[in-house]
């Protein structure tokens, strides 16, 4: 059997079988962030990230937004557990003829979006590499009343997202704003049930959701936000990297967060009882089954 066979998370459940963690760890492998014991009040989060040459980007790439990426999908991660970003190391392999300025300039990528987000970074690593390649690890902090995870979607609750869908590979993968404040934002004021960042694919990432929930789900297909980049419906909800916000919450929640006006947050879809699976629904009421397609590295 080869990984083409089982796949990427078909890996991850092989793995996660034979993980075992001590008390310390309320959740582990399975969500956006470990979540991790600190103090009475907050959580402890850490995620990673690695983004690698001819997987995540081209060779042709601005290094400055590819730096910028590699700090970028990892505070989308914290934002996805409604944290905030505090500290991160950053590994990197660099190819033995790589100029130093085009390092230089991977790095102001990184610094200037770790400002903006008022991110140490405290360390990392550097090793030869036939292709570049940028790890980065990062420890946040959530308070324990406003943690959000995948695992807490209930049937009739309302899906929802921030931002448009599809075609992120013409720019957006690389230029995108981590929705650290919508999420902050969603959980100052309100009870949300479950989040994700889109990273896979919406079908994809909202399959997330309903694995760990244990539920089914009907998307309205003609409220698809589509952006303008996108290809076709299908684009919008298997593309991946857009890293926006899916997040469910009860009708009245829902009916609270689009009277507030104070983000675009757009209705999707619903939560329903596992065994309807995950449908779509179009303008003529008709339904679709949909499979759990986006994103896989295998």
């Amino acid at each position: 059997m080869r990984l083409k066979d089982i796949g990427e998370f078909g890996l991850i459940k092989r793995f996660q079988g034979k993980i075992k963690n001590d008390s310390s760890v309320i959740k582990g492998s399975g969500d956006d962030c470990a979540v991790l014991k600190l103090d009475d009040d907050n959580y402890q989060l850490f995620t990673c990230d690695m983004i690698i040459e001819g997987v995540d980007f081209a060779k042709t790439d601005s290094l400055k937004l590819v730096g910028r990426k590699a700090l970028a999908v990892s505070i989308s991660d914290i934002a996805a557990c409604a944290g905030i970003p505090k500290h991160a190391v950053v590994a990197l392999g660099l190819p033995k003829n790589m100029r130093v300025r085009q390092v230089d300039l991977l790095a102001k990528g990184l610094f200037d979006l770790a400002k903006e987000f008022k991110i140490n970074i405290v360390g990392g690593d550097i090793s030869a590499s036939d292709k570049l390649v940028i790890d980065v690890s990062m420890l946040g902090k959530v308070e324990k009343d406003k943690l959000c995870l995948r695992s807490g979607a209930k049937a009739g609750d309302i899906i929802m997202v921030t931002g448009s869908f599809g075609g992120s590979i013409k720019g957006k993968h690389f230029k995108f704003t981590p929705r650290l404040k919508e999420a902050r934002f969603l959980t100052d004021n309100f009870k949300i049930n479950s989040m994700i960042d889109v990273s896979d694919g919406l079908i994809q990432d909202l399959g997330h959701i309903l694995e760990q929930s244990r539920a089914g789900a009907v998307l309205y297909g003609s409220l698809i936000p589509l952006s303008r980049q996108a290809k076709n419906a299908q684009d919008a909800l298997c593309s991946g990297e857009e890293f926006e916000l899916l997040f469910t919450v009860s009708r009245v929640q829902a009916s609270k967060i689009i009277k507030s006006a104070r983000y675009s947050f757009k209705v999707i879809g619903e939560i329903m009882p596992k065994s309807f699976g995950l449908r779509i629904i179009d303008y003529k009421n008709k339904y679709s089954k949909l499979k759990f397609k986006g994103w896989e590295h295998f």
